[in-house]
């Protein structure tokens, strides 16, 4: 049984203000080209199929048009609700649409049916439990305690009872303990959301959604695949694929993954301004690419983003690391107002925000404007 491990789509999502539905649409379009390539059974959107609970039209329609072409592959397709998504929306028309294949999570009700596929080894249960948080299942059982997160997934997974004699396969969307995090993703205060791993030892695989970097937690069997497109510049590193698995005998599984290439990547570039725009550095690369932006020159450049732009178009990011951005002078260093002088006052704050103090040519000009100053006011 071969099945594509797909999750946190967030379709619609701005990146640093910028519409990634151009990106997002070609990236679903190099994924139906892996899936004719590898002929799966079936493929898995573990979660956050959306950025937001309420999507944008677009967002809804580049969707539709997923699913369509995957039903036209005659593939069962498996799509659950993440923290981003609207339980009740994603699993809208599920009844309709079960017939052509594609089953989407309904919104949790205290117990989870498998749906289950063939093969030549026998039956694959797959079960989809949607993205939840403990006060999501409580009420489903009264009489456990439920106070954390790896109390709640342990109860619904307990009430799935999957049978350990055949090959089980949870789709899901939570925070597994130990898992590596990025910037993109929603973050509970001290790691309140944590589920630990110990929760899923009935099952053969575990696809995860919610991490935004593709990593094993454990083992291969407990895996999240990534997004299929970087959302923040801490995943500038990652390398973005889609997760196939195939299920063989019970307890056989073979993992590997198949690389994304995006219409633009998300690059960090570091430098002076003279660096950054010589000809020489940057001709052999992707100017269309998005970009982040470290200037190191110690004075700001005048309209910098725009003379950037023009050859950086779709640069999202600019700051600078240099004396003044790296120095944490005390705030005591501006004390005594009424007993320091007017320079005296301008030297202190001038090193506060620069890092560095005035120089002698600076002091000679300051006084000579502060003196003209003065007599002009009296």
């Amino acid at each position: 049984m071969k099945l594509i491990h797909l999750s946190d789509l967030h379709l619609g999502k701005r990146v640093n203000e910028f519409n990634m539905l151009e990106d997002q649409a070609y990236i679903l379009r190099q994924i139906l080209e892996i899936i004719d390539r590898e002929g799966p059974e079936g493929v898995i959107i573990a979660g956050d199929v959306y950025d937001k609970s309420v999507p944008s039209a677009e967002a809804v329609q580049l969707f539709d048009d997923f699913l369509y072409w995957l039903s036209k592959r005659k593939l069962q397709v498996f799509v659950i609700s993440g923290n981003h998504d609207s339980p009740e929306r994603v699993a809208f028309g599920a009844r309709l649409v079960e017939g052509s294949g594609v089953h989407l999570a309904p919104v949790y009700d205290g117990k989870v049916t498998p749906v289950t596929l063939e093969d030549e080894f026998g039956p694959v249960d797959i079960y989809m439990l949607p993205f939840l948080k403990p006060a999501h299942v409580r009420r489903f059982f009264p009489e456990a305690e439920i106070e954390t997160y790896t109390d709640a997934i342990r109860a619904a997974v307990e009430q799935m009872a999957p049978d350990p004699a055949r090959r089980n396969v949870l789709v899901t969307h939570q925070f597994i303990t130990g898992a590596a995090r990025s910037e993109s993703e929603e973050i509970s205060v001290g790691g309140s959301d944590n589920v630990d791993a110990s929760v899923f030892d009935g099952f053969d695989y575990v696809a995860l959604g919610h991490i935004h970097g593709p990593q094993n937690i454990g083992s291969p069997r407990i895996r999240y695949c990534g997004t299929p497109l970087k959302y923040s510049f801490s995943e500038a590193g990652h390398e973005k694929s889609v997760t196939v698995l195939t299920l063989q005998s019970k307890g056989e599984l073979e993992l590997r993954t198949v690389p994304l290439t995006p219409l633009r990547d998300l690059r960090e570039l570091r430098g002076t301004y003279m660096e950054l725009t010589a000809r020489e550095n940057y001709i052999d690369t992707n100017l269309e690419d998005y970009v982040h932006i470290t200037l190191t020159d110690e004075e700001d450049i005048p309209d910098v983003i725009g003379k950037l732009r023009v050859i950086y178009p779709n640069l999202m990011k600019l700051d600078y690391d240099n004396l003044r951005t790296r120095a944490k002078t005390d705030l005591t260093g501006v004390r005594d107002v009424e007993r320091k002088s007017p320079l005296e006052l301008f030297e202190a704050f001038y090193e506060m925000q620069n890092g560095q103090p005035v120089t002698e040519e600076q002091r000679t000009y300051l006084t000579d404007l502060i003196e003209r100053i003065w007599e002009g006011s009296e």
